[in-house]
Order: structure tokens, then C-alpha cells, then sequence
């Protein structure tokens, strides 16, 4: 089974979606509660977002297959917490965002199946992002990771109220310069139709953290989108007409990271 995809592109630039992919395999999936099988927490449609995108900026784009629930692509494999003292999901999650356990009683992976899902699923997929990030480095002198991510715009679990629309994350500056994150600022604040926040909330999740490096050449973001602004949060469809004003702001945002 390919647990990724990857699409190489000609510019410096790669998008990660590491919460892009919704399959359970059976054998994890007859384990879990009814409302957990549906992958709830998906980033989803991100990738119907991104790739006529990256298509014209000739980025690389890499993806997973398999569901958030079957491991956490952006979060360390020790399982350490990104955001101390604040609850949240983990590398091998038992809750979901709603706070609801995900697992039929007594059926929970136990460390031995975490380690599994480590070998199997998380190591292919950081193995693929490195060696993309090296590729590009030696082609062009300097790489653009830009991690893109959505989520529901209530999640009372991880935030209170609505979440901004548009929440970019560096690291609190530390993944990318200066003048990247300022330019990025700059696109946001000259449009009115999208809140947005900067290092709020979302900060950036292990990827960027770990893979930002810009002493070294390697800029790193992350976009978290709100997803009532492209999708119905209920059902989980895409709406394309809401979707086309969400796609032109991230290719102005993805623009301003390539200049």
C-alpha cells in the first residue's frame, strides 16, 4: 500500500497536507466507534484547494493517504505535546476534537501498534518530505515548505469562539524571515473579505517547527483555514463557489512565498 503521494514540481516551493487524507484501514477501522469511522477531523478538500494551485506555480505537493486517526503526520513520533498545558489530539490520538473517545472499550492501539504505525505510515511520509526539501535545495539554492491545513471553524475543545479565517503560523517567527512573514502580513491585511490571525491559535505544528530552517535555506508556514468559508462543517461538501475566494487568496499567499 502507498501511504503517500508526491507530485514533483519545477519552483522551489512544496505543500505538505498532512491532514489531507481520510482512509481507516479495516483492521483499525472495526475497532473504532461508528461516528470516528467517518474521519470527522479531516482536513478536508484541502488538496481540491491546493493542487490547481501548485499546478500553476509548478510546486510539489505531498500527501497522505490515510486519516489523522491512523497517525498524526504533524506531530512528533515521541509523542510529545506541541502545545504544552493546552488540551489537544496526540501522534496516536484516543479522542477526537470533539473530545469524544474515537475507540470501542478495550480496543485502543496499545504502544506496540503505535510503534508499527510509526514504521509504517510517519516514517514514509517525513523520509519523502526531507528528501523533497533536499531535492529542492540542491536545484534552487532555497525551499519554501508551506504546510496547509483546515479545520472547523467551532472547535470548543482546542478554542473558544469562531476561529479566524485565515491563521498563518511561523513558529512565532522562528521557521521562516522576516521579510517572508511581513510580506505575507502585508497580503492579508490588504484584503477585507477574511479575518485572519498571525502565530495565534495555530503557531505551527511539528512539521513546520521541525523542517523550518531558515539559516539553512528552508522557509516554513502554515496556513490553518476555518472551513465554513469553502465547505458545508456538517456534511463535509465542498462548495465551489464559496471555495473560489479562498483559492485566490491562498495563491496570492503562495505568490508573495515564492517572491
Amino acid at each position: 500500500m502507498n501511504t503517500f503521494t508526491l507530485k514533483r514540481g519545477s519552483s522551489p516551493l512544496l505543500i505538505s497536507l498532512p491532514h489531507d487524507g481520510s482512509f481507516i484501514p479495516d483492521d483499525i477501522a472495526a475497532r473504532m466507534l461508528p461516528a470516528a469511522r467517518r474521519s470527522p477531523d479531516t482536513d478536508w478538500h484541502v488538496g481540491r484547494l491546493y493542487e490547481p494551485l501548485a499546478q500553476k506555480l509548478g510546486a510539489s505537493v505531498l500527501k497522505p493517504v490515510s486519516s489523522r486517526y491512523v497517525i498524526d503526520l504533524n506531530r512528533p513520533a515521541d509523542g510529545h505535546a506541541l502545545y504544552p498545558g493546552q488540551r489537544e489530539t496526540g501522534l496516536v490520538s484516543t479522542i477526537g476534537f470533539d473530545g469524544e473517545r474515537l475507540y470501542l472499550d478495550g480496543k485502543a492501539p496499545d504502544a506496540s501498534e503505535v510503534q508499527q504505525r510509526i514504521n509504517e505510515f510517519w516514517r514514509p511520509y517525513h523520509q519523502a518530505l526531507s528528501h523533497e526539501i533536499a531535492r529542492l535545495l540542491e536545484e534552487h539554492g532555497r525551499a519554501v515548505l508551506w504546510e496547509g491545513h483546515s479545520i472547523r471553524s467551532h472547535v470548543p475543545m482546542l478554542f473558544d469562539g469562531q476561529l479566524p479565517d485565515f491563521n498563518l503560523g511561523t513558529a512565532a517567527g522562528e521557521s521562516c524571515g522576516r521579510p517572508l512573514q511581513a510580506g505575507l502580513e502585508a497580503c492579508l491585511q490588504s484584503q477585507s473579505r477574511f479575518s485572519f490571525a498571525v502565530n495565534g491559535r495555530f503557531k505551527g505544528g511539528y512539521i513546520t517547527r521541525q523542517y523550518g530552517k531558515p539559516a539553512s535555506g528552508v522557509q516554513a508556514v502554515q496556513l490553518e483555514l476555518a472551513q465554513v468559508n469553502y465547505m458545508d462543517e456538517e456534511s463535509f461538501a465542498y462548495d465551489e463557489q464559496k471555495a473560489s475566494a479562498v483559492q485566490d487568496l491562498i495563491g496570492q499567499l503562495l505568490q508573495t512565498a515564492l517572491a
